[in-house]
């Protein structure tokens, strides 16, 4: 399977919600990388989705464009998805933004999966901004 296919089943399991289909597409040494740099290992990163589509129920990445070299993709689109801090989504809390992915694989999985996005939008939400 070449690397762009591998790197946009994962971008479908994400969208599908699915934890258990994103888990079995990463390599036992897989890394998440946010937007911020920071780095978390496989352990944490079934919880963490867990908990991100419990905050954002109808978070969704659409793929605009995606490039491949080897086994490095480079994705672009946009995330998009509605804050939830208590009981239903409000659309209030509604958000869209420009993204981009560089996805590293081997051997048919995912070895890493960086986001680089401006979190701004989702974080104006969970302060309560308008």
């Amino acid at each position: 399977m070449k690397s762009s296919e591998v790197a946009l089943k994962f971008v479908s399991r994400i969208n599908l919600h699915e934890v258990d289909g994103i888990v079995s597409l990463m390599t036992r040494d897989h890394v998440f990388v946010d937007s911020l740099g920071n780095k978390f290992p496989r352990p944490l990163i079934e919880e963490g989705w867990r908990r991100y589509f419990e905050s954002v129920p109808d978070y969704r990445i659409k793929v605009d464009l995606k490039l491949e070299k080897g086994n490095h993709v480079a994705i672009f689109g946009t995330v998009s998805g509605t804050y939830v801090s208590e009981g239903a989504p409000k659309a209030a809390n509604k958000w869209e933004t420009p993204a981009a992915w560089r996805v590293v694989t081997s051997g048919g999985r995912v070895s890493e999966w960086q986001v680089y996005s401006d979190n701004e939008p989702i974080r104006a939400k969970m302060r309560g901004d308008k």
